[in-house]
């Protein structure tokens, strides 16, 4: 794909739109914060996101959703969204990255929409699982998902001109990670875990100026694409590879000609110069805040990112409940 064509097809920053319906889903499903049903909040962020999403003007396909067709009412893989007009491109959604922390009132949190071209996002299906290292742009060129735990680490502390000492790793708190955290403590680095929401986590790990230097471990292989298309407008570095959760699934990947021991890298996953992206907080986190409701209405931060221009925004916004019903986006009543 030229990147003349990329510019000539999207000739707006689309992702201020894509905003409105994170924010959306992301105030819709505060609303059952910390009451123990994760359905319901991953239930009511779909619902209020795809609402949003069809006064887009686009024709978009949800190349990452909430699953197949026959498992996902709305949002599925396929689905068309938008007003049908204009703009052709690949969606991927995660109305709520971290269902479980919200519906246990646990912070970090976030609701997430990325676009691109039509046939630019590429997620590697075949299996659900990836190993990931993402780190910012100081250290993009030193990483290999190939090489040892404590050569990456000693690599990175090189590039941000830092001992391995001051360097923190997040990690997912898996039992599958137990061999990791074993490797990155015997280096000397330090270790954030998290319980869930590695997209935001990717984030941290890639975005200058935060608490975290590098993202190590096993995550969702959507989450992975997704924050891959996060890194390509921030500028830092991801490499994925497959993690097949048994024999069965690698033999069934190798069967489909699928290369288990591919490295897959930014440009793998999102083939594109123009890259959309908006996250909007749910549960406050060291990324994003959460909602905030006052009497009529709410606030919210979000993140707005596009890799064309390399423009970085955090939007915080007031909403007016009853203006909002009026309008028709999403009832909040």
């Amino acid at each position: 794909m030229a990147e003349s064509k990329s510019r000539k097809v999207i000739e707006r920053n689309i992702a201020m739109e894509l905003m409105r319906a994170t924010e959306s889903a992301a105030m819709a499903a505060a609303r059952f914060l910390g009451r123990g049903d994760k359905n319901l909040v991953d239930g009511t962020a779909v619902a209020t996101m795809r609402n949003v999403m069809s006064y887009i003007r686009m024709d978009g396909v949800v190349v990452i959703g909430e699953g197949e067709k026959d498992n996902a009412p709305m949002l599925y893989i396929g689905e068309h969204i938008g007003d049908g007009f204009a703009l052709q491109a690949d969606i991927a959604v995660d109305p709520i990255d971290g269902t479980t922390l919200v519906a246990r009132g646990l912070p970090g949190a976030i609701s997430v929409i990325v676009l691109s071209e039509r046939g630019t996002i590429h997620c590697p299906s075949q299996f659900f699982y990836m190993d990931k290292i993402v780190t910012s742009a100081e250290a993009k060129n030193c990483i290999d998902i190939n090489a040892s735990v404590a050569e990456n680490l000693e690599n990175i502390a090189r590039a941000k001109k830092r001992k391995v000492s001051e360097l923190t790793v997040i990690v997912l708190d898996r039992p599958r990670h137990e061999k990791l955290l074993f490797d990155i403590r015997s280096a000397g680095a330090r270790v954030k875990l998290i319980s869930d929401g590695d997209i935001a986590a990717s984030l941290q790990a890639a975005m200058p100026g935060m608490e975290v230097d590098v993202l190590m471990g096993i995550g969702g292989t959507p989450e992975g694409v997704i924050s891959a298309a996060a890194i390509h407008c921030i500028g830092g570095a991801i490499q994925c590879k497959a993690w097949p959760r048994n024999e069965e699934e690698r033999k069934a990947a190798i069967a489909a000609g699928v290369d288990v021991d591919k490295v897959y890298k930014t440009e793998d996953l999102i083939d594109s110069d123009d890259v959309f992206f908006a996250a909007t907080g749910v549960s406050s986190g060291e990324l994003l805040k959460g909602v905030r409701y006052f009497s009529g209405g709410a606030y919210t931060q979000s993140l707005v990112m596009r890799s064309q221009s390399g423009t970085i925004r955090w939007i915080d916004s007031r909403h007016n409940f009853g203006r909002l019903d009026k309008v028709g986006f999403f009832k909040m009543r």
